[in-house]
Order: structure tokens, then sequence, then C-alpha cells
């Protein structure tokens, strides 16, 4: 009987333990990629409505429909909807420098640059200093910052990477920021003739203020196409500064685990890269770019593709976005975002007057 008991127990093992066994990323990546199908639905047929806009949206709007789905994104999708949010990132902010060249940065002329970094400098210095004095937790400060300086979510998911941030203050972060930058579309264009600013000038403003590409087009295409080259062209100089800032995260990181004793796990520990890979590809792909030896169609398809991923990216962060949690800080995290909205639209406004 024992030996009987022994093989029944050996036969029902591999099932018990194949049953046990933690679903993989598969059902949470099927999942993003349903979410990006949507959100290119609703950008197809509401063009003001940017993709990345609206897959961030979604990704909030499925952790928190009651039943099945919360229970789904939370659990056997949890794997997949990571692994977007942090891996396919990478590879979107990758592609993301095919979209730059350093020949038409440095035809806006050296004011404009010189515009660009004091805005963004003043931006990221300001909401950083503002949101460790109003005591967010984590790394919100740094992240918010981040976001509204250089580049939105994308920028948000890159720094995210080299801090190893919290992944509920990633999502915090991105919804915010989000937030404002699809409030941007709507509230720019209203103020561009009481402001006194000419359609080239505004184009400058909003590829200096709004913070996510997607959002920068949907906002300065009001103003028609000269605006919007004007838009994309500062925006993307903004842009190519997440390189250098990525970096300095990835240096203050390591000196912190540097100064750690062993009873605070500085030693024994993975150190971050000086310059992490995806920047390098970052910068790898800028590079390309400014030679001119890709033909047009290639540069297309790697911008459908890079705004794809970014989408499913940013549909995972989304998901991990934990409503009840939020509302906890959110009076102060919703007024850092607000002054650091007005910051950067003051600032840039000032910048593109001066420059213009």
């Amino acid at each position: 009987m024992a030996l009987l008991g022994e093989r029944a127990k050996s036969r029902t093992t591999p099932l018990t333990s194949l049953a046990a066994r933690p679903p993989g990323k598969l059902p949470g990546l099927a999942l993003a990629v349903a979410g990006v199908a949507v959100a290119w639905t609703v950008h197809h047929f509401v063009p003001g409505v940017p993709m990345l806009t609206a897959a961030v949206v979604l990704g909030i709007a499925a952790a928190h429909v009651p039943g099945a789905a919360h229970a789904f994104v939370r659990g056997p999708g949890k794997a997949g909807l990571t692994f977007a949010g942090k891996r396919l990132m990478r590879v979107g902010v990758v592609l993301l420098g095919l979209k730059l060249s350093l020949d038409d940065v440095l035809g806006l002329g050296w004011a404009s640059v010189g515009m660009v970094l004091g805005v963004v400098a003043v931006t990221f210095l300001g909401t950083w200093w503002l949101g460790r004095r109003m005591g967010l937790r984590g790394d919100q400060p740094l992240l918010i910052a981040t976001g509204y300086s250089i580049c939105g979510a994308s920028a948000i998911g890159a720094v995210s990477e080299v801090s190893e941030s919290d992944e509920r203050d990633t999502a915090t972060s991105v919804a915010l920021v989000t937030l404002c930058g699809t409030l941007a579309i709507a509230v720019l264009p209203l103020l561009q003739a009481p402001l006194g600013l000419s359609d080239a000038e505004f184009g400058r403003w909003v590829g200096a203020s709004v913070h996510d590409v997607g959002q920068v087009v949907a906002t300065a295409q009001t103003a028609g196409a000269g605006a919007l080259g004007d838009a994309v062209l500062v925006k993307l100089m903004r842009v190519a500064l997440l390189a250098p800032l990525v970096a300095a995260v990835a240096l203050s990181v390591r000196a912190r685990r540097q100064g750690r004793g062993p009873a605070e796990g500085g030693t024994g520990t993975k150190r971050p890269p000086l310059v992490p890979l995806f920047v390098v590809g970052f910068l790898a792909m800028v590079a390309l770019r400014t030679t001119g030896w890709l033909p047009g169609g290639a540069i297309d398809a790697a911008g459908t593709a890079q705004e794809l991923l970014l989408a499913a990216a940013l549909f995972g962060l989304g998901s991990a976005v934990d409503l009840p949690s939020l509302t906890r800080t959110g009076g102060r995290v919703a007024a850092l975002g607000l002054v650091s909205w007005g910051v950067i639209a003051g600032v840039s406004y000032v910048g593109v007057v001066l420059t213009y």
C-alpha cells in the first residue's frame, strides 16, 4: 500500500506543480496588445487624443474595473504588464532616438538651445526641490520632475529603471504627467491670442512646455503646419536631454551604494551601469539619424514601432496605478503637478519671447 501511495504521489506531483506554477508573461502581454489596439482605435477616430495618452488611461481603467478584469490585472496578467512597462519601454526609448537629428536641432540656433536648457534645468530642479519639501514619498519628486521637464511618461519610465523606483511611485507619476499633458491639449491653444504669440512662437512654446511628443503634436497642430514643425523640433531638443539625465541618475545611485556600509547593502549588490545600455542605444539611434543613411521608409517604420512599443509600456504602467492609495497623497501630488506645469509654461513663454 505504501508503494502504491508513493506511485500515486509521483504521478500527481508533476501535475500539481504544473498547476501551481505561476502564470508567465504571455497573458499580461496579450492584454497590453489589446489595450494598444483599443488606444489606436480611439486615436484613429478622435485624432485629438494621442495614442499614448489613451493607452495610459486604458491601463488605469483596466486595473479598476471591478470583477474579473481587476483580478486578472493584479494576478495572472501582472508579470506581463510589468514586463511591458519596463522592457518594452527601454526598446521604445531607443527607437525614440531616430526622431532626432543633430542637424535639425542646431538649425534652430544656439539661442533656442540655450532656452531649452534653461527651461529643463529650472523645471527639473524646481519640481524636485518642491516635491522633497512637500514630503512626497519615495522617488515621486524625482520622477515627476523628470516627466515634466523632459518628455513625460517615456522619461519617467527611463529614469525609474536606473533609480530602481517603486512601481507605485512610477505609476503615480505617469498618471499625473499624462493628466496635465492632456489638459494642455485643450488649454494652450486658447492662450495663443491672449498671450500675443505668432504661430511660430506658439509652436516653440508648446514644444518647450508640453510633456509627451504625441501631446505636443496634438496641441501645436491647431496653429498650422509651421507651428507643428517648430514644436516638434523644440520638443526633440528636450528629448535629447534624456540621455545625460539618466546617466546622472545612474551615477547618483551608484555613489549612494558605494557610500553604504556592508550592513546597509552597499557591498555584494549589483551596481547600476554608468550609462544604461538603452541610453547608449538611444544615442546610437540619434547618431544614425544624423548621418542621413536611413531611407524615409525605414524611419517611418521605426517611428510606428516606437509608438506601439511605448503605448504597450504605458498601458502596463497605467495598470499599476492604484487610485485608492493615490487619493491618500493625491492633494500634494496634484499640487506639485499644477505648480510644475505653471513653472514650465511660464519659463518657456519668457524664453520663447526673448529668443525668437
